[in-house]
């Protein structure tokens, strides 16, 4: 069994720029081989990555179903389950030591309670030739809510430097609690703090909301400097803030 690992948090906390440098760190010191989901309907990891994806598995399985609902026969006498199975394996994107695969949006109408069962059945069958998982996941905890992931050992909640922040993050934990989803551990990571340092209100919501703070990400000018140069986060010095508190973190974490 690989080691299974969700990042969720509030829009705009920076929390697909972390899970980037988390594969990053991985992979940069040979954990790999990492499959990585990105579970969020606003698919951007692959940018903070600096790899091109050319399908989703929202667009294959508005495809699946628009065969089968306009009666076209699926290629070479498959199935659907086996021509799901097959563009499944195709649409995997192809890093230095990880494997993406892009969850997107669905357009149309109708119930994909089939194809969702498909996908939970691939996703088990992948991870287990990955050393680890890792699961950039949308706010709502939609993804896991679904239980495409049997069991989560690290689930980490990103918020920024605002009691709003913390308080939303508070709720994903409650809901992952209310759902009894299979969760080892629950780690807030406090990100874009200025000067690293945060104040008496966060850490009195953070407290008040009893939770685990594993590390703080500060305020980093490279990463707005990157990204507005269109260059992969993933390419950020290794002795950036962003990275150095990545690489503290992940020593905390004590990943196996």
């Amino acid at each position: 069994m690989g080691y299974n690992i969700a990042v969720a948090g509030k829009g705009g906390t920076g929390k697909t720029s972390l899970t980037g440098l988390l594969i990053n760190n991985l992979v940069s010191n040979k954990k790999g081989p990492v499959l990585v989901v990105d579970a969020d309907a606003n698919a951007n990891i692959n940018e903070v990555l600096g790899i091109d994806v050319e399908d989703t598995i929202g667009s294959i399985r508005e495809e699946v179903n628009q065969r089968e609902k306009q009666g076209n026969a699926f290629p070479g006498g498959m199935t659907k389950a086996q021509y799901l199975q097959y563009r499944l394996n195709t649409c995997m994107s192809e890093g230095e030591g990880y494997d993406l695969i892009v969850m997107g949006r669905s357009e149309g109408e109708g119930c994909y309670c089939y194809v969702n069962g498909i996908l939970r059945e691939q996703t088990d069958k992948l991870a287990d030739s990955y050393e680890y998982l890792v699961i950039d996941n949308e706010a709502g905890m939609e993804h896991l809510s679904r239980k495409t992931t049997k069991h989560i050992d690290k689930l980490l909640l990103v918020s920024d430097c605002s009691r709003r922040s913390v308080q939303a993050v508070a709720r994903i934990r409650d809901l992952a609690r209310e759902l009894k989803l299979s969760v080892s551990d629950i780690y807030l990571i406090v990100n874009k703090v200025p000067n690293g340092i945060l104040n008496d209100g966060i850490k009195e919501e953070i407290e008040k909301h009893n939770l685990s703070l594993i590390g703080v990400v500060p305020m980093d000018e490279m990463i707005y400097e990157y990204d507005s140069n269109g260059i992969p986060l993933v390419e950020l010095p290794k002795e950036s803030k962003a990275k150095v508190a990545i690489n503290d973190i992940v020593t905390k974490l004590e990943l196996k």
